[in-house]
């Protein structure tokens, strides 16, 4: 299991430095660098400190990351310096107005993204219409198959080629690009089947920032993420073009695209990739890459449900039972923050977040009803504002307000981003601490911000009166951006509850 998260641009220089650190350090007999060995080293804490190889170290610090050995490790930044793509170049300024152009077109899933640079894309280019004329990714990015038809015909290679602001190959420029929702479909399928004639992967991708989630084709075309569907919408002919790129061989597994998508109920993208066998296969070219750090088809899908099960999204978790995911076993292995291994199974997580519609729905599928429990039976009710049945619990079971409390410390900033109001009002009656921090998009206990976080950047103005109300401080900060609720409210834009936050926090 790995103990530690891999770092944005990994090279192989930091991570020789972190084990010839712990060789020194285990050497001078530390015993955190002692523990470390014993975690992770198959002969565990060494005998002889002092005579303590380098390669030792290097396969603890390796194993740490998720590796099993530190070749592993190297063959992974061998592909990061394949296929990373430094995030921060979407800032910085391009060499030529073609290039500028390319960088303000597309979609680079930082917090650059929008409208407006899509809106300056456009402008460059109507000021200077000829500069996709030489530069097959500016004709790529804009759309337009007679340039490309022009410059491949002059060099065919082009098509393979690296080129550009990011260093992405043409037909990532074509999908990720934004620059004209009003492109016609026929001039970006026509540019999609040159590109491909000519050579180009319907696998082409880039580690953003040499972390092993591949943002694919696929990945641009469909779209969407944490910012929304606003700033980072999908292509305007995403169906279409989709399906031209998996008629041409891309793998329907694609962890980012199903990553994206999942913060939104539509279900059109799944439905597309069942299509052509999303769940089943090896997950392709990327997986083959990446190994263990890449999940398979079956567990990819898992991830969903769990996703679907704790968001109240009950037509995507029948379309994925619909399709054989596996709904019955509890989730053991570990996985990311909205899928840990914590042995509840989907039905067990739907009772407990109060989805009496979800978990009635898996257990006449075949589901096994859960046991009881008086903590778990709590929590179901207090996220269904449920006053009688929580009476009725702490009634049977005097103890479980406290229990749920030690379990889920955190638990209030879930119900703000996830529960009906009245929820959160019910637990702060409960003796939840209204100035909490956890996670409002996974129901887990980590520390990031609280739940008037939430309701500032929702704008949802009854739930911020009653959270402070309630005695929510509206000067605690969250541990991510160093941002108030009111910062988080003028970041999304919601007015309203800025202008109820204005008075009561202090300007620094």
């Amino acid at each position: 299991m790995p103990t530690a998260s891999l770092p944005d641009r990994p090279s192989l220089d930091n991570f020789r430095r972190q084990a010839r650190a712990l060789q020194r350090a285990a050497r001078a007999g530390d015993p955190a660098a002692t523990a470390r060995f014993a975690r992770h080293h198959p002969s565990g804490a060494p005998d002889d400190p002092g005579s303590l190889r380098l390669g030792a170290a290097q396969l603890v610090v390796a194993r740490e990351y998720g590796f099993p050995s530190w070749a592993r490790l190297r063959r992974y930044l061998d592909t990061v310096a394949e296929h990373g793509w430094d995030s921060g170049s979407g800032a910085a300024p391009a060499a030529g107005p073609a290039g500028d152009f390319c960088r303000l077109a597309c979609l680079t899933y930082t917090r650059e993204d929008g409208p407006e640079r899509w809106r300056r894309a456009r402008r460059l280019l109507a000021d200077d219409p000829g500069l996709t004329a030489a530069d097959i990714w500016a004709a790529a990015a804009a759309g337009r198959p007679g340039d490309v038809r022009r410059l491949l015909a002059r060099e065919p290679r082009l098509a393979r080629e690296r080129g550009g602001p990011f260093g992405w190959r043409p037909l990532c420029y074509l999908v990720y690009s934004r620059a004209d929702p009003g492109v016609p479909a026929e001039a970006v399928l026509s540019v999609a089947r040159q590109l491909l004639a000519a050579g180009a992967d319907p696998h082409e991708g880039y580690l953003f920032d040499g972390l092993p989630s591949p943002f694919t084709l696929l990945t641009g075309v469909f779209g969407h993420g944490e910012l929304g569907a606003r700033r980072q919408p999908p292509h305007p002919h995403w169906r279409e073009l989709g399906r031209l790129l998996l008629d041409a061989g891309a793998d329907p597994n694609d962890a980012q695209t199903l990553y994206n998508r999942m913060f939104s109920p539509e279900n059109d993208h799944l439905e597309l990739l069942f299509e052509y066998g999303l769940g089943a296969g090896d997950g392709g070219p990327w997986r083959a890459r990446l190994g263990d750090l890449a999940d398979s088809p079956a567990e990819l899908l898992r991830t969903q449900l769990r996703w679907a099960v704790e968001h109240h999204q009950p037509g995507r978790v029948r379309l994925l039972v619909e399709h054989g995911v596996d709904f019955r076993s509890a989730y053991e292995l570990d996985g990311p923050a909205w899928r840990p291994g914590d042995g509840r199974t989907p039905v067990e997580l739907a009772r407990l977040y109060g989805d009496t519609e979800i978990a009635a729905y898996l257990v006449s599928q075949g589901a096994a009803a859960p046991d009881p429990d008086p903590v778990d039976e709590l929590i179901a009710a207090a996220f269904r504002a449920d006053r009688s049945a929580v009476d009725r619990v702490r009634a049977g079971h005097p103890g479980a307000v406290s229990e749920a409390r030690r379990r889920r410390p955190g638990l209030i900033v879930w119900a703000a981003a996830q529960a009906p109001p009245g929820a959160v009002v019910l637990l702060a009656e409960l003796g939840f601490d209204v100035n909490a921090f956890g996670r409002g998009d996974a129901p887990v206990e980590e520390a990031w911000e609280t739940a008037l976080h939430h309701s500032a950047a929702g704008g949802d103005v009854d739930l911020t009166r009653s959270l402070l109300k309630l005695g929510a401080d509206p000067n605690l900060r969250d541990a991510r951006f160093d941002g108030t609720p009111l910062d988080w409210a003028r970041h999304f834009d919601q007015r309203a509850t800025a202008d109820l936050l204005e008075p009561v926090t202090e300007q620094v």
